[in-house]
């Protein structure tokens, strides 16, 4: 079965869906699927839609079909020496480009060089009306008025299901350095990443794994970052390592299967919260938290400073996963949903009125 032929059987399940008001459960290539709430419906397989479609390395974009594995993504652009620079974990080898893109997941980079809705320039859909539509293009300069393609990031396929993606790449960086800074608390981290994220050095990572401040730079400027913290450079094989397993989630941090792992977004100067086991990342604006406390202590915890907790592994999954949305962003979502899935088909269990 050719492409276009996959799309159209795509689209002819969806219409067919719709009109026996039967939900959908879209799915990639499952890496994801501890996330969000509990997925429900008749499985919409996206996965044998894959390919990379267009990809000229001096333009800086590829466009690839949803199923395409983010593997060979990655591969693809290495070989050209460019990449994703928003890092998105993959959770998995069987990871696809839409998966990515839908669950809108960023790593270690997202606050120093963006996250993954910065780099989306254009998709192709078909929302819950049975339409197929294209948004945005392969360039800036062709995103106009409302940006729906990047609306479609994070919105866990709620509003259409992503057939292809056109996405910005960056070359990867000339020299890179990773540093490690043993501190005693996680206090003295945090102040640590705060003076670190005023510094002019140009920092692509940062985490506190609850012995040390790891700081990631890249760039033409690592000659001067050298110069100023030469005894706390960590071998380029180790820190490789550190990057990736925390971006997969491969630490010993991230062993525990019996508590909850809470996501919390708060501003970077945030102190800390004490509501569990804890790592910090995105110079402190990323909070990982196992805590077995009820998930309002914890929210109300988080809403008072500014931020916001998502139930990200574990907890129960049928229970609304994401933080509350303000009265006006609820109303707001609802009537995007009416406007592209006025049925309620598509991925109804991960549609959501919060974070």
């Amino acid at each position: 079965m050719s492409d276009t032929d996959i799309a159209l059987s795509l689209q002819s399940e969806v219409q067919a869906a719709i009109a026996e008001k039967i939900p959908l459960r879209i799915q990639g290539g499952g890496s994801k699927a501890f996330y969000g709430r509990t997925s429900q419906g008749k499985c919409l397989a996206v996965a044998p839609h894959c390919g990379i479609i267009d990809y000229e390395p001096s333009e800086l974009v590829i466009t690839a079909r949803a199923g395409t594995p983010l593997k060979t993504i990655n591969a693809q652009l290495a070989a050209q020496g460019q990449h994703l620079a928003f890092e998105p974990p993959h959770f998995g080898s069987t990871a696809t480009l839409g998966g990515t893109i839908a669950c809108g997941f960023s790593g270690s980079s997202r606050p120093y060089l963006g996250a993954a809705r910065d780099f989306v320039l254009g998709v192709k859909c078909i929302t819950g009306k049975g339409e197929m539509l294209h948004f945005g293009g392969q360039v800036m300069k062709n995103v106009a008025g409302y940006d729906v393609s990047r609306l479609m990031v994070g919105a866990l396929g709620s509003l259409g299901v992503l057939l292809e993606i056109s996405c910005r790449v960056l070359p990867m960086p000339v020299q890179q350095v990773s540093l490690r800074l043993p501190v005693d608390n996680e206090a003295q981290a945090l102040q640590q990443l705060t003076h670190w994220n005023t510094q002019c050095l140009p920092l692509t990572a940062s985490c506190f794994d609850g012995e040390a401040v790891w700081l990631r730079l890249a760039g033409v400027e690592i000659s001067q970052a050298r110069q100023k913290v030469l005894a706390e450079l960590v071998s380029q094989e180790i820190a490789s390592a550190f990057w990736e397993n925390l971006r997969e989630q491969q630490l010993g941090f991230f062993t525990s299967t019996q508590t909850p792992l809470w996501r919390l977004s708060v501003p970077p100067t945030a102190p800390s919260l004490n509501l569990g086991k804890s790592i910090i990342e995105w110079g402190g604006g990323l909070r990982w938290v196992y805590s077995d406390l009820p998930a309002e202590q914890i929210r109300a915890a988080v809403e008072k400073i500014g931020g916001h907790a998502t139930l990200f592994r574990g907890g129960d999954r049928t229970a609304e996963v994401f933080h509350p949305l303000p009265p006006v962003l609820r109303k707001l979502h609802e009537r995007l949903r009416q406007q592209f899935d006025p049925d309620n088909i598509l991925n109804p269990s991960h549609f959501s009125t919060h974070w």
